[in-house]
């Protein structure tokens, strides 16, 4: 499948129609680097559009406490206004040391910011000063909700351990990948690239175990 960008036009009502009656499945983002990912973990086999390709341009809710439920509601929105089925997720790196933290506030972790990585990762390096226990893990958490059944919904879920460097490395990747670096490896996800971390990582991990759920 050719890769699409996060801007294209969005669907006529007929190209809508057509494609909900083929298959299509909303990702609900319009992250360019979680498309990419997406769209290569999956390869051809589904048709994944992004919120701008069905004309979404609202500020979905992700007020949950927990990466569950901001997935849930992040579907369950695009099934209930557009009537695509649709998967949403929510990752957050899971700090041992820090309780936690940053966990389902990982995009915002820096007061004050939204998807500001620079900030957050000066912000989680700064707390981490001078500890030795640097383990971590990121956990995404899939919701697969169905235009048929939208009361009913799917979890997926996918971990990957590692621990935060002590400084950032490599320039691949987003998020905080320049400073995690996987268990069995010595170099930072930003560093592997993303043929690597595709294929071990949490988002990779809980997508795989959707497509195994899409597949029956």
């Amino acid at each position: 499948m050719t890769n699409q960008s996060s801007h294209i036009t969005p669907l006529s009502a007929g190209e809508g129609y057509s494609r909900k009656a083929a298959g299509a499945i909303v990702f609900a983002t319009n992250n360019p680097h979680k498309l990419e990912e997406i769209r290569s973990i999956l390869g051809g086999s589904f048709d994944i559009l992004s919120l701008s390709d069905i004309g979404c341009h609202a500020d979905i809710p992700e007020t949950a406490n927990t990466l569950e439920g901001n997935a849930i509601q992040k579907a369950r929105y695009i099934v209930d206004h557009f009537g695509y089925d649709c998967f949403a997720d929510d990752t957050g790196l899971e700090v041992s040391v820090l309780g936690g933290e940053p966990g389902v506030r990982s995009a915002r972790y820096a007061e004050g910011t939204d998807h500001d990585s620079e900030a957050n990762m000066r912000k989680l390096l700064s707390r981490l000063d001078g500890k030795d226990d640097r383990r971590a893990q990121f956990r995404t958490v899939i919701c697969l909700a169905r235009r048929d059944d939208i009361a009913d919904y799917t979890l997926f879920e996918g971990i990957v351990r590692g621990t935060i460097a002590r400084e950032k490395q490599g320039t691949e990747g987003f998020g905080y990948d320049p400073i995690f670096v996987p268990e069995g490896y010595t170099e930072s996800f930003a560093q592997l690239g993303m043929d690597v971390k595709n294929g071990i990582s949490h988002r990779a991990r809980a997508v795989e175990k959707l497509a195994r759920y899409l597949k029956k």
